[in-house]
């Protein structure tokens, strides 16, 4: 069997689904996305530019990082291959995790992006619904099991 025959395209999200593997078995739900079909898809999520959608996508992955515990940052950084090491060389070194408030989140982003609260929030809402593409049920429950329970709603607020 062909790789192709074993991909699923969703053309809305410019995504393939390929089936990964880890620890030896295929992880369930994961696409393999690499850095421009993740700005692609938090651009088309949101309607803005490629550029924006980069700052906003960087700036809330860095943040993301930032509230993780050390072990699901690299969790994280290892389900986006592509954009790991800006993950990891933003990350500080924390072995708890150290959740912040939607609000206050969202406040960090908009003063990393220069946007206004409502495009770092739809933005936030897209790149958090792009991670849930991207990763695995399980990676994704993982990263927002750490998270207050507001940002998922955020990213179910962007579809």
């Amino acid at each position: 069997m062909s790789l192709s025959a074993l991909a699923e395209v969703n053309p809305r999200r410019w995504l393939v689904r390929w089936p990964r593997i880890l620890a030896g078995k295929p992880a369930k739900g994961a696409v393999a996305m690499d850095q421009k079909g993740f700005i692609r898809a938090v651009a088309e999520g949101t309607g803005l530019s490629r550029e924006e959608s980069a700052d906003v996508s960087r700036a809330v992955l860095e943040g993301l990082a930032d509230q993780l515990s050390e072990g699901e940052a690299r969790r994280l950084a290892a389900g986006l291959p592509d954009l790991a090491e800006q993950l990891q060389a933003r990350r500080r070194r924390r072995k708890e995790a150290h959740p912040v408030r939607l609000d206050d989140f969202i406040k960090q982003v908009s003063e990393r992006t220069g946007m206004t609260d409502d495009d770092a929030r739809a933005g936030a809402g897209a790149v958090l619904a792009v991670l849930r593409e991207a990763l695995s049920e399980e990676e994704y429950r993982h990263v927002t099991g750490q998270l207050p329970a507001e940002y998922p709603a955020l990213a179910e607020a962007a579809d």
